[in-house]
This record gives C-alpha cells, structure tokens and sequence, in this order.
C-alpha cells in the first residue's frame, strides 16, 4: 500500500466536517492499494446556471482527493502538503446523480507529488480528468 497513514473512511469524512468539501457533499467511499475515490452529488450546490455540473466542482473534488491522498502518503508526521498546480479538462457533461473521482498517484517524491484523478459519471463514463502538483513542505 502507497498510505503510509492508516487511513479510515470515517476519520476523512469527519475531517472534512464544516469545509468547502462537506459543503458539496463530498464524501469519501473507498481506499485501495493505491488509490482513494470520493463522490460528489450533482445538485444546485454544484451545478453552473445552464444547469451543468460545475467546472470548479470537478475541481474541488480533485483536489481534496489529491491533496488528501498524498498528506495519507508522506513517509512521516514531520511533513504536509499544499498544492502547487491544479488543471482539469472537462470531457463530458454532468446534469443529475453522482460523479464519482479516484486519485491515482504518477510521481511520490521526497519534495513533490503528482496525483491524477479521473471523475466519472454514473454509467461510468470519463467526465473529467485532472492532475495535481503537490508540494511537500517541513512542518
């Protein structure tokens, strides 16, 4: 496993009680080997006025999961994450359900990460993909 930290699905979405992510609605379901994967609800929160999913959902949620798997990655307590660059093409229109985002980590390095993530729909198509640059900073 990649997760230096013993990850628990409660202990994250606790965490993220009274933050933009709670906000949205997203709550994380699911810790792989190498991966952790959240949804979001397509609602008026995170809907544009053409009644679409939000670009900046997408990337609220890429974020969290990025940004959440590598502090859950960092080799020691001694180190946190901020993040460095966010971008995200949006593939595919979202109107209703869930999105669901899996972040996968490309590059673990001692001073930066790299994370992608890949949302979906609920038939499982790609709706967006994006890639996070994290930076790995002394506490």
């Amino acid at each position: 496993m990649i997760f230096k930290k013993s990850p628990d699905l409660d202990f994250l979405n606790r965490m993220a009680e009274d933050t933009m992510s709670s906000y949205l609605g997203i709550n994380f379901t699911g810790i792989g080997e190498d991966y952790l994967e959240a949804e979001m609800p397509v609602t008026s929160k995170t809907r544009q006025p053409m009644g679409l999913l939000h670009g900046g959902a997408n990337v609220v949620l890429a974020e969290t999961l990025g940004s959440v798997a590598g502090n859950l990655a960092l080799e020691d307590d001694d180190h946190y994450i901020v993040g460095l660059e966010i971008n995200a093409n949006h593939i595919r229109s979202v109107k209703s359900g869930k999105v669901k985002g899996i972040a996968k980590p490309v590059h673990l390095g001692r001073k930066t990460q790299i994370w992608e993530i890949k949302i979906h729909d609920e038939t499982g198509k790609l709706t967006c993909i994006s890639r996070i640059t994290l930076a790995v900073l002394e506490k």
